[in-house]
């Protein structure tokens, strides 16, 4: 058993001998203290024992028995893989093929999309046999499916040592804010949101784990807001993970009442970039936010403001066992808790991770990101613009929850948006383009831009899994509002 997991079993017995009746698991109908938690996972991992498997898939929504099954295959020593409802059924048949797990545990609504993978039900589970040598590398602990700007998902290998060390220094970065009950927003097959867990665990509070439905959350961009804002205020947690769109909307919905952040004591942002204006509205409202940055090749999360050493428009100093260096070119490079490796390819045996995004350091060691070092498109005029960094300004503001920027070899850039609330007015609309662009250099302001007809979604293809932009995919949908000049939505430079 390697340090980091034997530290964390021995958290856990310590919380279950310390703080017995302490609630531990906080579900939608079942509430479980540490000496219970403590007494099913060793349940669980008998079982798994019983079963004699090596890959354990869960297909499940937030939960109590999600979490307790998650932590019997991690003390077991297994490998877990976690397949988000939010994929399609081929992505989810591809990781299955792809990590040749024999047992899924899974919700009822799954039955058919498992029989046609080949999966037969006995009990709880659901079994399939394997021939031939698995693929996945020796000390998994994690198999982790990230779509990146592709269909088919990429699987990244991680060991228990990586994710936990991560999990333990999240609990630190949060302690000098003592929350004492943490609620996952995020589905537990998202990893940032399953580490944050396991930092709640470590720090001995309460895990409230409501479902999707009840969160009034619908795959990876839907959201019902009165039903998610009504769990809330009734949980009153003190610690979230949020990604840019969810604290966008919470920073909305507390401007105009509808939200009460005062029991908010620690609240982690990150999965993309978040402007430093809506920081600044959040700050306002007494939204405690700490912004983060990480990747999934290195266990997720690398730097992370905290209530010490907090610089806002950053997203951090590295964690204490991260090294991050720059490149010539300035890309952002990891050593520390990176992958093992991409399931069926070589093991990864380089010091350093080339991460693929663009930052700077100030002086006192904060990072600052500058987007991705791919996405920079060069300007008809020879300007290098990033257009995340643009993206970020334009949805800063009330009225546009999702930009696209694209201007390569053209001399105008032009930008695809997706409003707020479907009675925005284009006018409304133009006025937001117009105060970004006051923030912005002649070179990066939008000249041109298009109404969309529907959000970009993971359903539609236009997002990954954690909710980046496919770029690429974007591109070819709509090439023609991109590249064609539209003189009637054209925006004042």
């Amino acid at each position: 058993m390697s340090h980091e997991k034997e530290h964390f079993k021995q958290t856990l017995r310590e919380h279950a001998e310390r703080t017995p009746r302490a609630i531990a698991l906080w579900g939608d109908h079942l509430k479980l203290d540490y000496a219970t938690l403590y007494s099913e996972v060793q349940r669980r991992q008998q079982r798994l024992r019983d079963e004699n498997v090596k890959v354990v898939a869960l297909a499940l929504d937030n939960g109590v028995e999600t979490m307790l099954w998650d932590l019997a295959v991690l003390l077991e020593g297994l490998t877990c893989l976690a397949l988000p409802s939010f994929f399609s059924p081929a992505q989810r048949s591809h990781c299955l093929e792809q990590s040749q797990a024999r047992l899924v545990i899974a919700e009822p609504d799954l039955e058919a999309e498992l029989k046609t993978a080949g999966y037969e039900q006995s009990g709880e589970f659901w079994r399939r046999a394997f021939s031939g040598p698995g693929r996945i590398f020796e000390g998994t602990a994690k198999l982790t499916f990230t779509s990146g700007t592709t269909g088919t998902p990429k699987g990244v290998c991680l060991s228990a040592e990586s994710i936990l060390r991560v999990a333990r220094e999240l609990d630190q970065a949060s302690r000098p804010t003592g929350p004492q009950h943490h609620l996952a927003l995020l589905p537990l097959a998202i990893l940032l949101e399953n580490l944050g867990c396991y930092a709640a665990l470590y720090a001995g509070v309460t895990l409230s784990l409501p479902s999707q439905k009840t969160l009034g959350i619908q795959g990876a961009s839907g959201i019902d807001m009165p039903r998610l804002l009504a769990c809330l205020g009734t949980r009153a947690p003190q610690s979230l993970i949020l990604v840019p769109q969810l604290l966008s909307i919470l920073v909305r919905a507390a401007e105009q009442k509808a939200f009460d952040p005062a029991t908010l004591r620690f609240a982690a942002v990150g999965g993309a970039r978040v402007s430093e204006a809506l920081l600044q509205r959040a700050q306002r409202i007494g939204l405690p936010v700490y912004e983060g940055y990480g990747l999934s090749e290195c266990a997720s999360v690398v730097c992370l403001n905290r209530p010490e050493a907090h610089r806002p428009g950053s997203v951090g100093r590295p964690l204490p066992h991260v090294e991050v260096r720059l490149a010539d070119d300035g890309e952002v490079l990891i050593k520390g808790t990176t992958l093992l490796g991409y399931l069926g390819e070589a093991p990864h045996t380089d010091e350093w991770w080339p991460s693929g995004d663009l930052g700077e350091f100030d002086r006192d060691g904060f990072l600052y990101l500058k987007g991705r070092k791919k996405h920079q498109f060069v300007t008809s005029f020879g300007r290098n613009i990033n257009p995340e960094w643009v993206e970020a300004e334009l949805t800063q503001g009330r009225h546009i929850a999702q930009a696209f920027v694209y201007g390569e070899a053209m001399p105008r850039n032009r930008a695809l948006l997706w409003p707020y609330r479907p009675d925005c007015t284009d006018a409304e609309l133009a006025a937001a383009v117009a105060e970004a662009n006051e923030a912005l250099p002649d070179y990066a302001r939008i000249h041109h831009w298009v109404r969309l007809d529907q959000p970009f979604t993971f359903a539609n293809g236009l997002l990954t899994a954690n909710g980046r932009m496919r770029r690429e995919a974007i591109v070819q949908r709509y090439r023609a509002q991109l590249t064609e000049s539209a003189p009637s939505e054209e925006s004042a430079p």
